[in-house]
């Protein structure tokens, strides 16, 4: 089992920036992806981004490319969401998400491990 711990969500305004952490524990060895979703009140949950063991390979939906990066540090067996020019619209529980499965999805079902999630609110 892997359990995934999240922080770094808040209050912001819109233009600002955030950066969150998912910290993975237990079975972490070959952790292939790590990923975001987030789910706003009355909305399905939303892909957000995800990465590949090295790193090498991401994917994003359009609504947040070239506004949030992720990345992870393997050593720490952490993943990041870094978050820019935040929009009212990115308010949502943000959750981290990981599987040992060697594929790089947007859908949640393609995740096994979910952490508690954590509040991000953008005011206007």
């Amino acid at each position: 089992q892997v359990q995934l711990v999240e922080s770094g969500g808040g209050l912001v305004q819109a233009g600002g920036s955030l950066r969150l952490s998912c910290a993975a524990s237990g079975r972490t060895f070959g952790l292939y992806a790590m990923g975001w979703f987030r789910q706003a009140p009355g909305k399905e949950r939303e892909f957000v981004a995800a990465i590949s063991l090295s790193g090498g390979r991401t994917r994003y939906p359009d609504s947040v490319k070239g506004r949030f990066t992720i990345s992870r540090d393997n050593a720490k067996n952490t993943a990041y969401l870094q978050m820019n020019s935040l929009q009212p619209e990115d308010t949502a529980v943000y959750y981290c998400a990981a599987t040992h499965n060697y594929v790089l999805g947007d859908s949640a079902r393609r995740f096994d491990y979910w952490g508690q999630g954590t509040q991000v609110t953008v005011s206007s």
